[in-house]
């Protein structure tokens, strides 16, 4: 990227530095703006012309939004559900790439061919037939219903296989075998420590994926006891009106754990998606 960089003549690099900082306004806008306005008195948040930092600063939505709705509920159950779901998902996604990739037995290009067209399926499609599914297995208990839809989703399995193909060599798993290693421990001895980027990058992505739905929990969850973050909130807009400063301090909190997921992860991230997108 450097040499590429290097190359640029100083008109395109100029022209490429103007696109970047424009497109980095463009998504940091809404998030500065929202920050700001949280700390903003609830008159101020829409005044005209709008101000671009609060003055004065107040934390009355914060406390509002702690003392009067059951904030820390919403985010535990939350967290609880993505830590959850991000661990049994890296888990089962991870075996079943391992075994499209390096296991022949009958039917394994149908199935990958069926799992992986199911990628071209809106999430809102599947829903009821989903719902049925989970009625029919008794697993409508608020914490089995909020995790099963991310326990093994299809672009996970595709990501683990593509990454396995690439990553780990036939040669390494024979010889392991011929040491006397057997599957499950070839498994977790010889090819998980070689997808530790794309686990960090799944990872990544499976937290934000559950910790940020909305859909399905408004499907599952009826009780305001078992509401999560983004269902609290989307409650704010109820019927005493809508409290946007209530709103905007619940959405900078709610922002925290994803923001530092990212930043941990950030390296195996951007090396699991490259390495997915380049040897894909």
């Amino acid at each position: 990227m450097s040499t590429l960089t290097a190359r640029r003549p100083f008109g395109g690099r100029l022209l490429l530095y103007a696109f970047l900082v424009t497109l980095l306004l463009v998504f940091a806008l809404p998030l500065l703006w929202a920050l700001s306005s949280s700390f903003k008195s609830r008159a101020d948040i829409f005044s005209y012309p709008p101000a671009l930092l609060p003055n004065p600063a107040v934390l009355d939505n914060y406390r509002g939004l702690l003392e009067a709705q059951p904030f820390w509920s919403w985010f535990a159950i939350s967290t609880v559900v993505a830590v959850i779901s991000t661990v049994v998902s890296v888990l089962l996604c991870s075996l079943a790439g391992f075994a499209f990739a390096k296991y022949r037995f009958r039917g394994r290009n149908a199935l990958f061919t069926i799992m992986f067209s199911s990628l071209a399926v809106p999430f809102a499609v599947i829903v009821v037939p989903l719902f049925i599914m989970v009625a029919k297995a008794r697993l409508t208990e608020p914490y089995f219903a909020l995790v099963v839809p991310w326990v093994a989703p299809a672009f996970g399995i595709f990501m683990m296989r593509q990454y396995t193909e690439q990553a780990v060599p036939d040669e390494l798993l024979d010889a392991a075998r011929i040491d006397g290693c057997t599957e499950f421990g070839l498994f977790r001895r010889v090819v998980l420590p070689l997808l530790r980027p794309a686990l960090g990058a799944l990872g990544v992505w499976s937290f934000l994926n559950s910790y940020n739905s909305l859909l399905w929990p408004l499907i599952v969850i009826s009780e305001p006891e078992d509401y999560t973050l983004p269902m609290g909130i989307q409650a704010l807009f109820g019927a005493t009106g809508r409290q946007y400063d209530l709103v905007l301090a619940g959405s900078v909190l709610a922002a925290v754990p994803s923001l530092l997921v990212f930043f941990l992860l950030r390296k195996q991230l951007l090396e699991g998606l490259t390495a997915g997108a380049v040897k894909a």
